[in-house]
């Protein structure tokens, strides 16, 4: 099992950047795909981005697509979710997860295995 943990988020002005790190711990982190997911008050958990366990592989939600970007570094058990342009919509509690690469749908929270704990991103104007 991977344990994950995310740090990083704050407050940010509307235009700013933050960039947030997800830690895991466990031999096995580099064999699974990676996802950022982010929850807002009274709405659900949605996709923003994914990566293949190669790192090769990509996916972010359209509202996201030019300003974040999702990067891997398997030697340091480190993920990172770098996100430019921030808007107050952006605003939202952030979390990481990790998948079984063989699952294809990437977007669905159910089809993901350990979950950190969260890490708040509040962009005010």
């Amino acid at each position: 099992q991977v344990q994950l943990v995310e740090s990083g988020g704050g407050l940010v002005l509307a235009g700013g950047s933050l960039r947030l790190s997800c830690a895991a711990s466990g031999r096995t982190f580099s064999s699974y795909a990676m996802g950022w997911f982010r929850q807002a008050p009274g709405k659900e958990r949605e996709f923003v981005a994914q990566i293949s366990a190669s790192g090769g592989i990509t996916n972010y939600e359209d509202s996201v697509k030019g300003r974040f970007t999702i990067s891997r570094d398997d030697a340091k058990n480190l993920a990172y979710l770098q996100m430019n342009n921030l808007k107050i919509e952006d605003t939202a509690v952030y979390y990481c997860a990790v998948r079984p690469e063989y699952i294809r749908n990437f977007v669905d929270p159910r089809f993901y295995l350990s979950w950190g704990q969260g890490t708040q991103v509040t962009v005010s104007s």
